[in-house]
């Protein structure tokens, strides 16, 4: 059995077949999916959904894109609509400097109202990090400096060295479709060596569909695929890769329930 530990269920592409979509993961073996919020008018869509499919969890945060448009967002706000029992994490949050759609100042501050969320509610936070490989380890370990939090390297596509330096802090790493593109080498090389008790498997569906899907919507039955080539790239079967990644889910999102 997978689990997606990251979609985007109510997002253009599979909303509209919310149903079929769900059906087609649970046929796949996908036993769970995390359906990740990026905006405050999310939230409700996003714990309705969770509150009426058993398999599904949601988070509650603000992703960097959206920032400026989130002034007054603060870890009041989020630590409040994170007391749902069906809320298992904070975020998506982070940087974004590749695309930089907020100020970058104001990233910085999001980002860190979010960590404290994370601390204060003992949820693991979720984080986006790209062109900004410096400044998200610093502020990481300025934050880690003030006390503990857990949390989760979504979709990574970062350096090596970013990858030791989040593991030391305690981080987990999660692998999208992106691990299996030809041009990803650096990547599959990364893969290779991860921890196996620190490895996630996730789609950022509707996003970065895998081979052989490259093109298509991505879903979440999808993270069956990219489980497998990872399984492959790191010389295990995929039913081991499976169940660690499995087991990592319910060690990191421990409000979350098999």
């Amino acid at each position: 059995m997978f689990v997606d530990s990251h979609c985007h269920l109510n997002y253009k592409g599979l909303v509209e077949q919310q149903g079929e979509i769900l059906a087609r993961a649970r046929g796949c073996g996908v036993s769970a999916m995390l359906n990740i919020s990026t905006r405050e008018r999310e939230w409700d869509e996003v714990i309705g959904l969770a509150e009426q499919e058993p398999d599904v969890w949601a988070s509650v945060g603000i992703h960097p894109h959206e920032a400026d448009q989130h002034i007054g967002m603060d870890a009041a706000k989020l630590i409040e609509r994170a007391a749902h029992p069906r809320v298992v994490a904070i975020g998506e949050t982070g940087l974004d400097f590749y695309y930089d759609h907020s100020d970058r100042a104001q990233q910085g501050l999001s980002f860190r109202e979010h960590i404290t969320a994370s601390r204060d509610t003992g949820l693991p936070i979720i984080i986006h990090t790209r062109d900004a490989e410096a400044e998200t380890a610093e502020i990481l370990r300025d934050e880690m400096s003030k006390g503990a939090f857990t949390g989760v390297i979504h979709c990574f596509t970062a350096s090596a060295e970013f990858a030791r330096t989040a593991l030391d802090l305690g981080l987990y790493i999660s692998l999208s479709g992106i691990v299996t593109f030809k041009n990803a080498q650096d990547l599959q090389s990364v893969a290779k060596w991860l921890p196996s008790d620190r490895l996630l498997v996730e789609t950022d569906a509707p996003f970065l569909a895998p081979i052989p899907h490259r093109g298509k919507t991505g879903e979440p039955a999808f993270v069956a695929d990219t489980a497998r080539y990872v399984a492959q790239l790191r010389g295990v079967d995929a039913d081991i890769l499976a169940k660690e990644t499995t087991d990592n889910f319910y060690s990191l999102f421990t409000k979350a329930v098999r």
